[in-house]
């Protein structure tokens, strides 16, 4: 294997877990920071749930297009690799809670 199939490997790798989502899945429209830290994720429900609630919900099947890491013991969603970058979390804008 070379170093581009590695690199490429690695966002799958990072994964804990990828659900499966419902037919009437949300997505993730916005990411909720405090201290440059993602604190919540709004849908496109028009919903604003806290990072837990987030990964609670992708976990049953109700957030589309995530999957679940985890850094320092904390569980937290991540864009599933894709040709577009303008749907990366990284990349939406932030909001505030409801």
């Amino acid at each position: 294997m070379n170093n581009n199939q590695n690199a490429s490997a690695l966002p799958m790798m990072a994964m804990k877990e990828i659900p499966t989502p419902n037919a009437n899945a949300a997505t993730v429209t916005g990411l909720v920071k405090e201290g440059g830290h993602v604190v919540g994720y709004q849908l496109s429900s028009g919903q604003t749930v806290t990072k837990e609630e987030g990964v609670a919900l992708a976990k049953q099947g109700g957030i589309q297009g995530v999957g679940i890491s985890e850094r320092d013991g904390s569980e937290y969603l991540k864009s599933l690799p894709d040709a577009t970058e303008g749907n990366n979390l990284g990349n939406l804008p932030s909001v505030s809670f409801s």
